[in-house]
């Protein structure tokens, strides 16, 4: 893994995110996006939400990283199993979040998240990096079946890049 070229995306996504929210006016952050039911603020939130579930995915990693294939097969399993009812969860808390939270927290949420992501990203052993489990590759376009923690890593900018594509803010084309 190239941990300066994924250091430069997370930076991007930040520069990127920081950009987007402070050339919308409110009229903007509430029209509806291009194929979600959310408005461009709760997209914007699901922009954020996408770095803040890096540490949950990568505690994953390093649990069952450590146990035969065969445990994180039958995880990856039950959670495709249980992808509808994780599809409303990723849907309201989206929605919600992304309509009361005040445009200055989201962005300090991020600087924050990205901040802790340079961090723990080199703190990482190239061991640890390499390390995998089988993924429910239900949940997201971009999880696949088998991921290490370096995809763990670079999920979120793969994640924003999507997501930001469906944005229908003044300047995107939208």
């Amino acid at each position: 893994m190239d941990r300066q070229e994924l250091h430069d995306e997370l930076d991007r996504t930040r520069r990127d995110f920081h950009a987007l929210l402070a050339g919308a006016d409110r009229a903007a952050l509430r029209r509806s996006t291009a194929g979600t039911r959310w408005t461009n603020r709760q997209l914007l939130f699901h922009l954020l939400l996408g770095f803040l579930i890096v540490r949950a995915l990568r505690n994953l990693v390093r649990f069952f990283g450590r146990l035969p294939d065969s445990a994180s097969r039958r995880f990856a399993w039950l959670l495709d199993v249980a992808s509808a009812p994780f599809d409303v969860v990723n849907f309201a808390g989206s929605w919600l979040a992304g309509t009361i939270l005040p445009r200055r927290w989201m962005l300090a949420l991020f600087d924050r998240t990205i901040a802790a992501l340079h961090r723990r990203i080199d703190a990482e052993s190239d061991a640890d990096l390499a390390r995998g489990m089988a993924y429910p590759t239900r949940w997201d376009p971009c999880f696949r079946e088998y991921m290490t923690l370096a995809d763990i890593y670079r999920f979120p900018v793969q994640h924003y890049d999507v997501h930001r594509r469906q944005l229908t803010l003044p300047g995107l084309g939208g």
